[in-house]
Order: structure tokens, then sequence, then C-alpha cells
């Protein structure tokens, strides 16, 4: 198996987006990917590259800071991506 090579940004990235219903696989499972983050990640415009993720979801900020804590000893020289989801309000 190949080793994973992490992205690191330059710079603080803050983009909103939107979460698409994809009619095919009738599940809401496309997540447009902004301007703002292509600009500090380039290698995602690699069209000959393949890239994989690793989400983690945790229950509450307790558990969420273990992780950090467990981050900083090891002296990993990675930064988690926050993605916060959201319900739109309706338009009607």
């Amino acid at each position: 198996m190949m080793e994973k090579k992490t992205l690191t940004p330059r710079k603080i990235i803050d983009s909103n987006g939107k979460v698409i219903y994809n009619e095919s696989a009738q599940a809401w499972n496309v997540i447009k990917l902004k301007k703002e983050l292509f600009d500090e990640f380039p290698e995602l415009k690699e069209k000959r590259s393949s890239f994989s993720y690793k989400l983690k979801f945790f229950r509450d900020i307790p558990e969420f800071e273990k992780v950090l804590k467990k981050l900083r000893a090891e002296k990993e020289d990675v930064m988690p991506l926050l993605l916060f989801l959201y319900k739109e309000g309706s338009e009607q």
C-alpha cells in the first residue's frame, strides 16, 4: 500500500458551500469545493492524481480535545480540516 501524503494549506481557509443531491445515486453525497480550497491545495488540480480522505466525527468537545492532545504529543505535522454540516432553512 502506498504511503499517503497529507496536504497542508499555507493559510487559514474559511469557506462556505453547499451539499448537493446526486440524482443518479439518489443521495446527498456531493460537496462542491470552493476556489479558496484549490488555491491552498493546488495538488487537487492534478487530474491524473488520486486523492482520498479520512473523516472522523467526535460526539463532544472533550473527545475532540483528547485527539488534539494526542496530535500535539505525537508532534504530528498535520492539521485537521473542520467540516460543519448545516440544514438550510426552507425557501418557501
